[in-house]
């Protein structure tokens, strides 16, 4: 006769076990998400008695809690000061090193007025640092906020400074930040021809890596000139992984203001590349779309010169189109919305040359143009999409 002692009893353990792990995940999924920056215990031996530059921005920032749960924010430089480390000077990537300038707007040298440091534009003609400006440095720390898209340029900049570092022999060390569009990979991976500031690696539009994860990727590919490596060294973050919702406590960019504008800028910034307007010059940027030349409808905006976009598109123009704050966050890329201005469009331009450098390819707007329908167009991205997600795997420090 055959016993079912043993069978009941690991059916049991797997039963336990498994709502065990169901338990421990939704704890850990209540912590609270540390910063790379935060975790100073884990870097600032690395940085004592070095000269240090540090490639930051506005949200370069570390949290400290304070009474009945009010936060003060800090920046990394000034923290950093204040340990005793010898931070000589600051590259400031693409809206500068307060984060206010216009995209694509050139941002000028200077001094931090607080501290007096120099502060060297990472935009315009000076993308890459150069020999001069590396003189003297012996560690690079890299701490941006990125929003995981292909386009968003700080993963460009991040390229451009390990590339310089490993030329001049300088280490790197990357203090991780959440990626807020981590939670999908999705999009056209870019084609090498292609190749500019706005998308520099064979990446899907969406790769749901963190800049830390990402950082990992360009060295191990060897994308940097030449094959050469960096020395990198990435913090990690505490209580994180690539499904973990997080809210960017200050907005990485003029035109990225909260969370909904940060969840559709992957879909809604192909517009950047046509004639609609995506908000720019609006409190609504990246939430809404239209233009002059989209079939009427009943929601209308007019674009104002304001903070980050002085010369928006369309200014004080009546833009016909539609406003998706309340619309649902996203978990892949939409075309609809895209598809959908440009069946209404009622000019005989829709795309510009821009287009193809956000989409990294030309077949996108070959696509649009012949008619095919979102589901047809999806499906051309998938063997692509496969055969990234194998090169992404290699690099991840989360789960």
């Amino acid at each position: 006769m055959i016993s079912f002692k043993p069978f009941k009893s690991t059916y049991l353990f797997l039963f336990l076990l498994l709502n065990f792990q169901l338990i421990s995940y939704a704890q850990s999924s209540d912590l609270k998400v540390e910063t790379a920056a935060a975790r100073i215990g884990l870097y600032v031996n690395l940085l004592k008695g070095k000269n240090i530059a540090v490639v930051a921005n506005q949200t370069s920032v570390i949290f400290k809690e304070l009474y009945k749960k009010k936060q003060e924010a800090r920046h990394l430089v000034d923290s950093l000061l204040t340990l005793g480390i010898e931070v000589k000077k600051v590259f400031a990537p693409e809206h500068g090193f307060r984060g206010k300038a216009d995209a694509g707007e050139v941002v000028k040298d200077g001094f931090d007025t607080k501290t007096g440091l120099q502060i060297i534009s990472l935009y315009g003609k000076n993308k890459k640092p150069s020999t001069t400006q590396l003189k003297g440095i012996d560690i690079v720390v890299f701490d941006i906020q990125d929003v995981g898209a292909r386009f968003y340029t700080y993963i460009s900049s991040l390229h451009y400074v390990m590339e310089a570092c490993a030329e001049a022999g300088i280490p790197v060390i990357i203090l991780d930040r959440p990626n807020p569009n981590s939670h999908y990979i999705d999009g056209p991976v870019l084609e090498a021809k292609h190749t500019s500031f706005v998308g520099m690696h064979t990446v899907p539009v969406v790769y749901g890596m963190t800049i830390g994860e990402y950082g990992q990727m360009i060295n191990g590919e060897k994308w940097l000139k030449n094959g050469i490596q960096c020395d990198l060294k990435v913090i990690p973050l505490k209580n994180y992984n690539h499904q973990t919702k997080y809210s960017l406590p200050i907005k990485p960019s003029p035109n990225l203001p909260n969370d909904k504008s940060i969840n559709l800028y992957p879909s809604l910034c192909f517009f950047e590349g046509t004639n609609v307007s995506a908000g720019r010059g609006t409190e609504m940027q990246f939430q809404i779309y239209g233009s002059p030349y989209i079939t009427k409808s009943s929601f209308t905006f007019a674009p104002q010169a304001n903070e980050g976009s002085k010369y928006p598109k369309y200014k004080k123009q009546r833009c016909f189109g539609e406003d998706l704050r309340t619309a649902k966050n996203l978990n892949k890329l939409d075309l609809s919305y895209l598809l959908r201005a440009y069946q209404q469009n009622t000019s005989k331009e829709f795309f510009n040359t821009f287009f193809t450098k956000l989409a990294g390819t030309e077949k996108l707007q070959e696509q649009i143009e012949q008619g095919l329908s979102e589901k047809e167009i999806r499906k051309t991205w998938v063997q692509d999409i496969i055969s990234f997600k194998k090169i992404r795997k290699k690099y991840l420090l989360y789960n």
